[in-house]
């Protein structure tokens, strides 16, 4: 079962400008948690704001809300208990990317990866040197461990020394794209990464064609996952190149993404968890996923929801929209005391 929504318009370009005679804008993020955040960016999109400011606006709603483990403020942290945060920003009309990877005490990744984007030289930080600049550069500090996630570490450290467990549980990230009514296009990424990471480890998300890519003459894609097998792939950037051959984003993201998953499993021997969006420069989404997926999707001619997908036969991917008895559920679990 495929479910795609399709917008039209027509366009002409000159000197590089695009004369719309049909406006339309449209967002997907990655994950149940990007809901809130697309929904109060697409009532910007659809006052003509702009894709850029509507990435940061969705992100920056997920790296506050303490309740998301994975992303900023409430982000689980590593081995040594420092949530190290990546992030990364990429304007789709002029390839401009910015990217943070191991950041740690600023309150919103996503916004100094933008203010990177700016810069011709240096537009990509890590550890130190990334938290020094967004401290010199005004952003605002803030202690991202939440009790919550420290509670949640302990709990962990106990289960690897009596149960012998595996430390690496969980590893979403959020991925939002977004095109706007000048047919402009963005993309961002957020996380706090691999649970119990080693320190200084960064996945996907800050890396270009990776985690990430854009180009607003084409699309977007964004991905979510094990960072470590989603890095043997390029998979973001093979979507956006599939899309621009002439596959909608749905059969790109079927054709970049299973395929792959195979591969590595016959070479390396394993594959880790994969999920992937995209979105292009009409209006149209899809979605790639090994794993059960959850993702959220507004557009203007549809209200924002969020869906389940799961991998379907034959390299298809089969989508769903969530019930309202799952969304009751997830609120209830993401806000579950910890023992």
């Amino acid at each position: 079962m495929y479910i795609q929504f399709w917008v039209y318009f027509i366009y002409d370009k000159r000197l590089h400008e695009k004369e719309m005679v049909g406006l339309t804008y449209a967002m997907i993020g990655t994950w149940r948690m990007a809901y809130e955040g697309l929904a109060k960016a697409l009532t910007d999109l659809q006052n003509g704001g702009s894709s850029n400011d509507a990435v940061e606006t969705a992100i920056k709603e997920v790296e506050d809300y303490p309740f998301f483990k994975s992303v900023g403020y409430g982000g689980l942290p590593n081995a040594q208990g420092l949530v190290e945060m990546d992030s990364a920003f990429m304007d789709g009309d002029t390839f401009a990317i910015g990217a943070v990877a191991g950041i740690s005490d600023i309150k919103n990744p996503i916004s100094v990866a933008r203010k990177l984007s700016h810069e011709h030289f240096n537009s990509f930080l890590v550890g130190t040197g990334a938290t020094q600049y967004a401290m010199a550069n005004a952003f605002e500090a803030r202690n991202m461990l939440t009790e919550r996630a420290r509670k949640i570490w302990a709990k962990r450290l106990r289960e690897i020394s009596e149960k012998n467990l595996s430390p690496y549980d969980g590893h979403d990230t959020v991925g939002v794209i977004s095109l706007d009514q000048n047919n402009s296009m963005a993309v961002g990424t957020s996380t706090s990464g691999l649970f119990m990471k080693k320190p200084g480890r960064t996945g996907d998300s800050a890396l270009s064609g990776n985690g990430f890519y854009v180009d607003s003459e084409i699309g977007g894609a964004a991905a979510t996952g094990l960072g470590e097998d989603l890095m043997k792939g390029c998979l973001s950037y093979e979507i956006v190149r599939l899309m621009g051959t002439g596959l909608t984003p749905q059969q790109a993201c079927d054709q970049a993404v299973y395929p792959f998953v195979d591969k590595l499993k016959q070479r390396y021997g394993k594959a880790g968890e994969f999920s992937l969006v995209a979105l292009n420069n009409q209006g149209e989404w899809g979605i790639a996923t090994n794993v059960e997926f959850t993702f959220a999707v507004g557009t203007e001619k549809q209200e924002t929801q969020v869906y389940m997908a799961n991998p379907g036969p034959q390299h298809t991917t089969l989508i769903k929209p969530v019930s309202r008895e799952w969304l009751t559920a997830y609120a209830k679990r993401i806000k579950a005391p910890i023992d």
